[in-house]
């Protein structure tokens, strides 16, 4: 009962923020005997041969040009784009053989399919970690020496150390599809691949026991999923449809004639720009014109403007969208204030991950709190013990999916255990990595949060920050870096993915079962198909010229201060977590005590890293359009406001991806709609 209550307040708060919380108000949910497949021959075939294009795309985007960064934000506008495309192509379809044509649950398996394809082998994951698997060996000189001083703790079965393999690499014109690289990359993706797949494994076990809870019960309103929703409806066709409606073309010519302009300005410099400030860019740094302390600490501060990122906010809690501007000066002022006052010795101050890192575990903690009762039904489900929960028609049962986070987790310890990392510490650092998991995809499914980076925030920096990286022997540094690539940052997390794959389940009266078996294969082919989408550019145009290979040598680097320099735990990194934990929490009683409380706890959370930089000026406009259209409109005027805000997002993505595209394939840059 008390936790009836405290969810009551909790959702009640954002639906009268609102007016209506945002996935009610646009949700399409089709009659449950029209929609009935997903997991078919149909939409497996597509899956697989979309991966490797899907992967070679992001690749190219993100690694080639670096630019265009799609896995940086929470919808991905390179799945969008190929969902529209389905979607339209599948329409066409539709006219002539009606039987031939995919449903709508097929459409959104392959949508989340290629999401989970595109977060792994993504900016903060495979990109990542592919570099490292040569980096040291080819960097290790007299200078540095990490010939004795790192290399010998590598598993070299793990690892590329032969100068033959890794050349063609970082110098290009070679191709990796050769049987002298087969032998040795196959092996080393093949068991990378099944620790990418076995923490996959995990975090769909978990959001298998979680999905009832924040779905059914708490209600909460998945605004990510809106947009793909939206498209693949049958209702998007007809004449109420959000395709037939004017102030959805609206929005899609506007967003697009914007990108279409400012593309050719890219060119054509006689061409004027429209709202781009900077060139090539859609932002303004306004820091620049801080030069005297302690304003100057302010740093980068971009001026932003993304139509899409306008419309994605719409879909947003109004508190929501205002808490993230005001928190996001908030870290600014804080960061002046510690200069002001002289603080600034220690260029740390004033902990900023640390406090962020606090945030997010009271909100893991609270969320938890919140599903207590259920998850005590849960664990007499799981020892079949009397209970009034049923899990026949969830994703798995709940004994299964406790069985195999058991499995999961002891597999990924021995497997740290192998690397040199010590039982007791593994465990620590997967509650760690776990949690920071469960954080982010509650607060993508309650929030639709458009960024969660949480930058150099880990487990591995911060269990070496409070207790000192002399609190661990070489073996185990050794394993924090070569885990650094999965905890650099999280924007790319798979987990929130998956957890929304289940909505679309949901919202196509599809089996949870069998999405679950799909998307767990697909998954652990996905992350193979992104390891070597990753090598075959590479191979082709070499990293050195092409990759940025300051991802390769970060971890390294900072293994290297680890060993040569040990530090001693420093209480102020301790105590700036629980600042953080402590502030999260006082802003979330406030939340529940008080229903007109305006500052979200998620938003002090989210608003800490770097990402947000790009997006507080988008989520500054929703929040100001959306208050006026609530106001004056009301909830009628907010709903039939809608198709609008769809069109700036759709708008953007199609011409911005369509630019994108031309500019691979010509092997020219394009103007950047999104950082």
């Amino acid at each position: 009962m008390a936790m009836a209550q405290s969810g009551a307040a909790h959702v009640g708060a954002d639906a009268e923020t609102n007016e209506a919380p945002p996935a009610q108000s646009v949700a399409v949910t089709d009659a449950p005997h029209t929609h009935n497949k997903a997991v078919t021959w149909r939409s497996v075939l597509l899956s697989l041969l979309l991966l490797p294009i899907n992967a070679i795309w992001v690749v190219q985007m993100e690694v080639v040009r670096y630019s265009a960064h799609p896995t940086t934000i929470s919808l991905l506008f390179n799945t969008i784009f190929v969902l529209f495309c389905l979607t339209v192509l599948n329409r066409g379809v539709m006219r002539v053989a009606p039987k031939a044509a995919l449903q709508r649950g097929e459409l959104l398996l392959v949508y989340s399919v290629l999401c989970i394809g595109s977060c792994v082998c993504g900016h903060d994951m495979l990109e990542v970690f592919v570099p490292m698997l040569t980096w040291s060996f080819k960097h290790a000189n007299a200078v540095n020496g990490w010939a004795t001083l790192i290399n010998p703790h590598l598993k070299k079965a793990l690892f590329v150390a032969d100068e033959d393999i890794y050349k063609g690499y970082y110098i290009g014109n070679d191709s990796v599809w050769q049987l002298k690289y087969l032998r040795v990359w196959m092996p080393i993706s093949l068991v990378w691949s099944g620790f990418v797949s076995v923490l996959l494994y995990v975090m769909m076990c978990v959001n298998a026991i979680l999905r009832k809870q924040w779905t059914d019960s708490e209600r909460l309103t998945y605004p990510i999923v809106q947009l793909p929703l939206q498209i693949t409806s049958d209702q998007a066709f007809q004449p109420a449809g959000v395709f037939r409606n004017r102030l959805f073309w609206i929005g899609f010519a506007v967003a697009g004639l914007i990108d279409q302009i400012n593309s050719l300005n890219y060119y054509y410099p006689s061409i004027p720009t429209i709202l781009t400030p900077g060139f090539g860019h859609s932002y303004l740094d306004i820091g620049q014109f801080f030069t005297t302390k302690p304003w100057n600490s302010i740093g980068w501060t971009p001026l932003s403007f993304y139509p899409f990122m306008i419309g994605l906010g719409m879909f947003m809690p109004l508190d929501f969208l205002f808490s993230c501007v005001f928190f996001y000066w908030f870290w600014k002022f804080e960061k002046v204030t510690a200069v002001a006052l002289a603080y600034d010795q220690d260029p740390r101050v004033p902990y900023t991950e640390n406090q962020a890192f606090g945030a997010y575990m009271s909100f893991c903690a609270y969320s938890i709190y919140l599903s207590r009762h259920y998850l005590k039904q849960v664990v007499a489900r799981i020892f079949r013990r009397p209970g009034s929960i049923d899990d026949s028609q969830e994703p798995m049962t709940y004994r299964g999916a406790a069985l195999g986070i058991f499995v999961g987790v002891t597999a990924l310890l021995l497997f740290s255990n192998y690397l040199g990392m010590p039982f007791q510490v593994g465990l620590l650092f997967f509650i760690i990595y776990f949690a920071l998991a469960l954080a982010i995809t509650r607060m993508r499914a309650e929030l639709g949060t458009p960024v969660h980076d949480l930058h150099f925030t880990g487990p591995e920096t911060i269990m070496t920050s409070v207790a000192g990286s002399r609190a661990f022997d070489a073996d185990t540094l050794t394993v924090f870096a070569i885990f650094f690539w999965f905890n650099r940052a999280y924007r790319s997390h798979p987990g929130p993915q998956q957890l929304e794959a289940f909505k679309l389940a949901e919202q196509t009266n599809t089996s949870y079962r069998k999405w679950t078996g799909a998307l767990l294969v697909l998954g652990s082919i996905a992350v193979f198909v992104g390891f070597w989408a990753v090598l075959h550019l590479m191979y082709q145009y070499g990293a050195e010229g092409k990759s940025k290979l300051s991802f390769g040598a970060e971890s390294y680097t900072k293994l290297e201060a680890w060993l040569r320099t040990p530090q001693v735990g420093k209480a102020p990194e301790f105590f700036a977590i629980t600042i953080g934990f402590g502030i999260a929490f006082i802003l979330q009683l406030l939340r529940v005590r008080f229903p007109w409380w305006p500052l979200h706890p998620l938003a002090f959370a989210v608003t800490s890293s770097w990402e947000i930089n790009l997006v507080w000026g988008p989520l500054f406009l929703a929040w100001m359009f959306k208050s006026l259209i609530l106001r004056y409109g009301g909830r009628g005027g907010f709903h039939r406001a809608l198709p609008f805000f769809i069109g700036l997002m759709l708008g953007q993505f199609v011409v911005g991806s369509l630019w994108n595209i031309y500019g691979i394939i010509v092997g020219l840059p394009t103007y950047q709609f999104w950082q």
